[in-house]
């Protein structure tokens, strides 16, 4: 039985319908990979067994949790709901790699897991061609499911178990949110999931007509529209040809854009999308430091133009989305160049989109109110209110942002400190939690575009585990759960 103490303050029951209907969605992905399984001849039990053990337990969970007659969730039950979805899963996500052998110690199965569905990216894996091609597929799955958010699948089919799920989408997007396409938060799920679906079969198309096959294909454009960057190749995308590349650009750069912005450019409304602030940014700062690395690899490394510029503008897109995907070592690129590629790793991708990191619209909100404060100096009887998109923003907002400026660079400290205490070097600790509470994968140092993760410590690895899962969910929905003032009735 439940604590009646906890069930005064959460509804339990809700939770445990919740979390069972998610697991039954999650082994109904795991069962997708027998496809995978079957046509390369590879062993189905690792994924049967997985996909039952995950389906029994979403079963017993949705059985005891549909005793309860309230159907309502509320904020403690959505932060709870969505915090505890991204664990739960990454346990029950790591089944496949430890059952098949592939990864089989659970520490390193669960930090491969939670990379997965945080879009992360990082991996332990020292060999990846060497695993079978269906883990490889769950692998990228992960990313794919974590992408879009299975909260927000989850939201998009509640309501037929009677469930009411606006609660978990706020969870699941705090801060600064994209902006609702329907009055019912429903209908806003299912347009998310629409165009994630067409962009992702749209990139799997293209990719399948250049060198890659049908399965290559697949996974990487699986990492890619999730912005994750596992891919199915020890040297990541560098084997593989110019065209591939360019594509994967193009929807690395449409994953880390407003997946409001796709719906409007859906519907025609094209001068809506590029009046946006925040996308106007995004692509100068691409131009911007591309420009400046291209020129930089051409007149200091001496590399040929078309190179330069390909490897210059992949690299940038790549962790500015926190994608991850890699096409060049910029570690070894001259200092002055790869200052700003560590640089990126402190931005991120636009609210709204399946990029991690801090995102440009509260930079730009930061940037906008530190403008005003010199002005208030100099005039401090003057009333100037922030302004984006032609609207004042509320002080409310401007106090959210610059309080998760505050906690982020506090975690990130953490981080570093954390990593140091273990024996890592200053530039690994560095970017190690970085690219893990950025969500980008590859760092700097020990943790470079072409290194892994296999060297960290046991300890060092559930750190940066929860680093990253701060990172997808942008702190607050994790931090306020562990609030006194959270459990109190």
């Amino acid at each position: 039985m439940s604590n009646p103490k906890i069930t005064k303050i959460l509804n339990v029951w809700i939770l445990m319908k919740v979390m069972g209907v998610l697991l039954l969605i999650l082994a109904g992905f795991m069962l997708t990979s027998l496809i995978v399984s079957i046509y390369y001849h590879e062993p189905v039990l690792p994924i049967i067994y997985s996909a039952v053990i995950t389906a029994l337990f979403g079963g017993i969970l949705l059985f005891f949790g549909n005793k309860n007659s309230n159907k309502n969730i509320g904020k403690r039950e959505g932060y709870m709901i969505v915090t505890l979805t991204w664990v739960i899963i990454s346990v029950f996500g790591a089944l496949p790699f430890i059952i098949s052998g592939a990864i089989p110690s659970f520490t390193n199965a669960f930090f491969e897991t939670m990379s997965g569905f945080t879009t992360t990216g990082s991996s332990i894996l020292t060999d990846i061609e060497s695993v079978p091609k269906n883990i490889l597929y769950w692998r990228a799955m992960t990313h794919w499911i974590g992408g879009m958010g299975i909260i927000v699948l989850t939201v998009a089919i509640l309501p037929f178990l009677g469930i009411g799920g606006m609660q978990l989408l706020i969870a699941e997007m705090p801060g600064i949110a994209p902006d609702k396409l329907h009055p019912r938060i429903t209908a806003t799920a299912k347009r998310f999931w629409g165009i994630y679906v067409i962009l992702t079969v749209v990139e799997i198309l293209l990719l399948w007509a250049g060198e890659m096959n049908l399965f290559d294909a697949v996974c990487h454009s699986f990492a890619t529209m999730a912005t994750g960057g596992f891919s199915t190749k020890n040297d990541s995308i560098a084997g593989f040809l110019p065209y591939s590349q360019y594509i994967i650009i193009l929807f690395m750069t449409l994953a880390g854009t407003n997946f409001t912005l796709h719906y409007f450019a859906f519907h025609g409304q094209i001068k809506k999308v590029f009046k946006n602030d925040e996308f106007k940014t995004y692509l100068s700062i691409i131009a911007v430091v591309t420009v400046i690395l291209t020129f930089g690899l051409i007149i200091i490394v001496n590399t040929g133009v078309e190179k330069a510029f390909r490897d210059s503008l992949f690299t940038v897109v790549s962790i500015l989305t926190t994608t991850g995907f890699v096409t060049a070592d910029y570690i070894v690129w001259p200092v002055f160049l790869w200052v700003f590629v560590a640089a990126l790793m402190f931005i991120g991708g636009s609210a709204g989109s399946t990029g991690g990191g801090v995102k440009i619209i509260r930079h730009l909100l930061l940037i906008k109110n530190s403008w005003i404060e010199l002005k208030r100096t100099i005039h401090p009887a003057a009333i100037i209110p922030v302004k984006y998109g032609g609207k004042s923003i509320s002080q409310q907002v401007i106090f959210n942002v610059m309080a998760f400026f505050l906690i982020y660079s506090l975690i990130f400290s953490f981080g570093v400190i954390a990593m140091a205490l273990l024996g890592l070097d200053f530039e690994t600790s560095v970017g190690a939690s970085i690219a893990s509470l950025g969500n980008i994968g590859p760092g700097i140092g020990g943790v470079g575009p072409v290194e892994n993760y296999a060297f960290i410590p046991p300890f060092g690895k559930w750190i940066l585990s929860f680093l990253m899962l701060l990172g997808r969910l942008e702190l607050f929905t994790v931090l306020i759960i562990f609030s006194p003032a959270f459990w109190r009735n």
